[in-house]
């Protein structure tokens, strides 16, 4: 019987096979800020402070000039960036997904940040996920939190923010 094709061909497609399909999904999408919504930001980074929430996040701090006192401040925010409840919130925006910027009525810089995936209502469990927070870039008084799935994409989740000090 004929030998059809030599070893060496077979490593060879097979190897190139391999490399093809491992490289497949590679490539991302990047959001398009042309369609009037919020500006999205690379994962790991920040989007730019809106002039909107640079104004309010101004009056928060006229209000809070006389506060010294160690204050503890929370958020419960939906999936979708809507405030469920909380303590000294301005507001809550959602940039895209998986990224919220909580605004409160004091100077928040200087305190800690905890936050953890959780529903608003008064039943079950979050699903398994992500979430980190940072200080607001632009503002003393905002925190940013970006919240993934389980695999690191960016994803919409609920989310429970408690800020000490």
């Amino acid at each position: 019987m004929a030998k059809m094709f030599s070893r060496k061909a077979v490593a060879v497609t097979l190897a190139v096979l391999g490399l093809s399909l491992a490289g497949g999904g590679i490539a991302a999408a990047q959001p398009n800020e042309g369609n009037g919504a919020q500006p999205v930001a690379r994962q790991g980074q920040q989007p730019p402070l809106s002039p909107e929430s640079a104004r309010k996040a101004q009056e928060a701090l006229k209000q809070d000039a006389g506060t010294l006192a160690t204050t503890v401040s929370f958020a419960v925010v939906e999936s979708s960036g809507l405030l469920a409840r909380g303590q000294d919130v301005v507001s809550v925006t959602r940039y895209g997904p998986g990224q919220y910027e909580v605004l409160f009525n004091r100077v928040v810089s200087r305190g800690a940040y905890v936050a953890t995936l959780g529903n608003s209502g008064d039943c079950c469990i979050p699903g398994a996920g992500e979430i980190s927070v940072a200080p607001r870039l632009g503002t003393t008084t905002g925190v940013f939190v970006q919240t993934r799935n389980s695999s690191g994409t960016a994803a919409d989740r609920s989310f429970h923010l408690h800020v000490a000090g």
